[in-house]
């Protein structure tokens, strides 16, 4: 359906807010309560409604909902004061109050792209890596391939409707065939696991690659992710056309002269071992910190979950200290496809000297840099936009 109030236009089929026709940037769930509200107008809508139609039920503190209830009226130019379009009605929930005119989502032009986006969907299959791990791998989109090479934390399900990584995969679908898989250990693939070296990790990057049929293409490495990537474009240069390689690194944390950096580690990874899937979030709460500090309240919450569901703590110690032997300095003169560095320049997670030895090592690598403090972009970072341009142009050369 579609909605009018004062100068908004609330489309439910193309999922478009516009404001005095400029459309509004809004997070997915942001949008989704809204759009709950608006159905709901005619009553109270309880906390724990909320929860189940917008988050599926998930466990979400009260923080993270008052922090979307915010967003929202952020969008439509409302705040807690005056509450034009959300009230909150204390004790019992949330009402949409403004006036509306209700009508059909409107068709598409003749010749026209649809008025309603496609669903993004994902077809998640399994296969074996040499040693006999069990892998897990999903393709969507449609175009040229793009593979992306697995980091710390994922998880093919999970991830797939979370506001931390959902925009991404809108964009790299755009114009891709994007294929992903979650790492030895973790998400959807074996948790059984004991051998995490850096070496088990390309051979299960190269069975996905071989069973998902892809020749040649483009291929994306995300932080821990991009040692992968050029290992492999390393590796198989004929198969690789061009190199993305986002916060990323060529030596682990283990191997960097930051005496500082590796206490710091160390004691995460203790901090892991015994408190990683508890109820009480603090240590989840550490990463999230570390990985996107200004991310909103929902993004944030959502990275803490994905931390707790994506694998056991055993394995997040152990992948954690695998990723800190890394040392690819002597692979990087040898990467022999165009290539993109982008990085933050306030990023604590991945320390910006180490993007930067990326884009000097790599011969004719471009160096992009991001005003950001997050390692992690939401989509509310304005440096996403920036980030996401330089992807699509780069990819389409």
């Amino acid at each position: 359906m579609r909605y009018v109030f004062d100068s908004f236009v609330l489309d439910g089929a193309t999922r478009e807010l516009v404001a005095s026709g400029t459309p509004v940037r809004i997070e997915p769930k942001v949008l989704d309560l809204i759009l709950h509200l608006i159905g709901a107008r005619d009553r109270v809508v309880s906390k724990d409604e909320l929860v189940e139609a917008v988050w599926q039920g998930r466990i979400i503190s009260d923080a993270a909902i008052s922090s979307a209830i915010s967003a929202a009226r952020r969008a439509l130019g409302d705040d807690g004061q005056e509450q034009r379009y959300l009230r909150t009605v204390h004790g019992r929930g949330f009402r949409f109050v403004g006036a509306l005119v209700e009508t059909a989502s409107e068709a598409p032009a003749p010749g026209g792209a649809p008025a309603a986006r496609v669903p993004l969907r994902q077809e998640i299959r399994y296969c074996r890596s040499p040693d006999g791990t069990r892998i897990a791998y999903a393709t969507a989109g449609s175009g040229p391939p793009l593979v992306k090479a697995a980091n710390w934390l994922h998880h093919l399900d999970f991830d797939w409707e979370s506001p931390v990584w959902r925009h991404m995969f809108e964009a790299l679908t755009r114009r891709h065939t994007l294929l992903r898989y979650d790492g030895r250990g973790m998400g959807l693939s074996a948790w059984d696991v004991t051998d995490f070296s850096l070496e088990r990790q390309i051979e299960d990057l190269e069975t996905v690659v071989e069973q998902a049929g892809f020749e040649r293409f483009a291929m994306m490495g995300l932080s821990q992710g991009c040692a992968k990537a050029i290992h492999y474009a390393v590796r198989h240069p004929e198969r690789v056309t061009r190199l993305v390689l986002l916060g990323g690194y060529a030596r682990g944390w283990k191997r960097r002269d930051n005496p500082d950096g590796s206490v710091l580690r160390r004691a995460a990874i203790e901090m892991i071992r015994v408190g990683w899937g508890g109820t009480n979030p603090a240590v989840r709460q550490l990463f999230t910190a570390l990985y996107m500090p200004d991310a909103p309240a929902e993004s944030q919450q959502w990275f803490s979950d994905l931390q707790r569901k994506t694998t056991s703590a055993e394995n997040a110690a152990a992948i954690l200290e695998a990723h800190g032997d890394v040392d690819i300095r002597d692979l990087l003169g040898k990467v022999a496809v165009p290539t993109l560095v982008i990085h933050s320049r306030h990023d604590a997670g991945v320390p910006f000297d180490q993007g930067q030895e990326l884009a000097v090592g790599i011969p004719g690598a471009r160096f992009a840099v991001l005003d950001t403090n997050n390692h992690i972009l939401p989509a509310t970072d304005q440096a996403w936009d920036r980030c996401s341009g330089l992807i699509e142009e780069f990819l389409a050369e």
